[in-house]
Parts: C-alpha cells; sequence; structure tokens
C-alpha cells in the first residue's frame, strides 16, 4: 500500500474500523483487483467487466466501513456486513466469466484474485456469526434489567 503522508487517526473513544482485520485485507483486495484489471485485461474490457469488478471490489471495504459507525445497532452492522459478502460474490462472478471467456490470460492472477476473494468471504461469514453471537444492542446495553430479570427465573 502505498504510503501517502497522513495518518489516520480515531477521534472516537474505543476501536476504529480501521483496527478491523478484515477490513484490512478487504482493501487490500480492492488494490488488487483494481491493478489487475487495469494491466491483465484487454482495453475494451477495462471499461466494461472492469469497471464493475473495480467497483464491486471496492464495495466490499466501503460496506464494512459504512456498518461500523453505527455498530451499536447490530442488525444494522450485520445488514452492512452481509452486503460486503454480497459484493463480494459480485466481483467473483465476472472475474470467472473474464477468466473463461479468456479476456483474462493471466492465470496467476486469476486463481491469486479468487484465492483472496474466496478467503474474505470465508472470514466475513465467520465474522457475521461472531457479531450476531456476541455483539449487544444499545438497548441491551442501557436496559440489562429485563435481560437480568429473565436470567433469574
Amino acid at each position: 500500500m502505498r504510503d501517502s503522508g497522513c495518518e489516520r487517526r480515531d477521534t472516537r473513544p474505543g476501536m476504529s474500523y480501521w483496527d478491523l482485520d478484515i477490513l484490512k485485507l478487504a482493501r487490500q483486495i480492492a488494490i488488487a483487483v483494481h491493478q489487475a484489471t487495469l494491466q491483465e485485461l484487454p482495453k475494451f474490457e477495462m471499461f466494461e467487466e472492469g469497471s464493475q469488478i473495480r467497483r464491486s471490489a471496492k464495495s466490499i471495504s466501503a460496506n464494512i466501513v459504512e456498518g461500523f459507525g453505527p455498530r451499536r445497532y447490530k442488525q444494522e452492522f450485520i445488514r452492512f456486513l452481509v452486503f460486503a459478502h454480497a459484493s463480494c460474490d459480485e466481483t467473483i462472478e465476472p472475474l470467472e466469466t473474464l477468466f473463461e471467456t479468456g479476456s483474462l490470460r493471466n492465470e496467476g492472477v486469476y486463481r491469486d484474485l479468487n484465492a483472496q476473494l474466496d478467503l474474505i468471504g470465508r472470514k466475513l461469514n465467520v465474522f457475521i456469526d461472531s457479531v450476531e453471537r456476541s455483539h449487544r444492542t444499545s438497548h441491551e446495553i442501557s436496559h440489562p434489567a429485563p435481560r437480568i430479570a429473565h436470567l433469574a427465573s
């Protein structure tokens, strides 16, 4: 990743989305897809399928970031993580088509990108499951009495 000379700072107390390993991986994939589609595809595909793949790859990290903001609402966070997973699938399908049609001829690049996208898809599934199991909503945090009463009965 290129150093822009700017430090990313979290202005909120607690964890920043920049601390998420899954976001770091999503950004690495977006950069790899961006570079590969500009370097490995014929010109006519750069502006058709290449453009679509670049947008969907970048959408993976964008959805993770967008969902992180209101993350105290579990269902909203999960919804954006599901969108990120859908963007991952949306990137894989045209990548496979480009390879199968011969527009993407570099098998090593294809296999590497496909493996990275498969990895983040699996990691997103695990992350979604983890959030579903452990992330408490703001209602549960601010009003623990009903939960405690239920546990005591």
